[in-house]
């Protein structure tokens, strides 16, 4: 089994919380924002470059490193999705024509150059605003669940009077008064609950973590490998022996 497990509803909060899925999953959605803008960044510039100076003669040798560009990026993202989904089979499309030109067709023509770009390009702003939503949110909850240890870390002073406690809401004259909207944290058996109430949240935030997870590598993983055959499964069963087919039987000319 993969690093991401199988996402089962029929699975409970706890065994979830407990499996690796949730971690793998937001770990993969940490290391997405950095590695994803990194490569981000060296698509766009290499793309740029080649396109501003693809105009000229000059441009054209640009143009084709631009396109091992895309594909060494591609590349890195697949190696970091080979834990997780296994390796993941592409294929790019041999130059066959002479010269630079010949070359700069081939790149550029090719479907798996343009599935790379739309990936490494076009999903980088949704892809990155749902790792950071989702991670930001785990966090949070998770940081809640201690809540009992540092609760009263946090103080302000309003009116010449310090106050310490978390509040979870908004008060602008201190715990006790008014007006007063939202939960202020300052005993322990208040940080107890809401810690209680953030390992619920967290425990069922589990959930998005993992198909949020799931959904960013399976939506790598169909644009950066080559497109299945839509015939292989009809030329596996034409290959087989058919019913009436007895072993020994050999076809004898004429």
């Amino acid at each position: 089994m993969n690093a991401i497990e199988a996402f089962s509803p029929r699975r409970d909060p706890l065994r979830l919380a407990f499996s690796k899925a949730p971690w793998a999953g937001a770990w993969y959605l940490f290391a997405s924002l950095f590695a994803g803008t990194a490569l981000f960044g060296i698509t766009l510039a290499a793309v740029a470059c080649g396109v501003v100076f693809g105009v000229t003669v000059a441009g054209i040798p640009l143009l084709i490193a631009a396109a091992g560009v895309v594909r060494w990026c591609a590349d890195a993202e697949r190696a970091r999705l080979r834990p997780l989904l296994g390796s993941i089979a592409t294929r790019y499309n041999e130059a066959t024509g002479q010269g630079l030109l010949g070359r700069l067709g081939t790149r550029w023509r090719d479907p798996a150059t343009w599935r790379d770009v739309a990936y490494l390009l076009g999903l980088y702003v949704p892809l990155f605003a749902l790792g950071l939503t989702v991670v930001t949110i785990w966090l949070v909850l998770a940081a809640g669940i201690t809540l009992p240890i540092w609760y009263r870390v946090p103080w302000q002073t309003i009116h010449g009077v310090r106050y310490h406690g978390y509040q979870l809401g908004y008060f602008p004259n201190g715990p006790h008064g008014h007006p007063g909207y939202g939960f202020y944290i300052d005993t322990l058996p208040r940080a107890l609950l809401a810690a209680a109430v953030f390992l619920i949240l967290f425990l069922l935030f589990n959930y998005v973590v993992v198909a949020a997870a799931r959904l960013h590598a399976v939506t790598a993983r169909a644009l950066l490998r080559a497109p299945e055959d839509p015939l292989r499964q009809a030329r596996e069963i034409l290959s087989r022996p058919g019913p009436l087919s007895f072993p020994g039987c050999t076809a004898r000319p004429g």
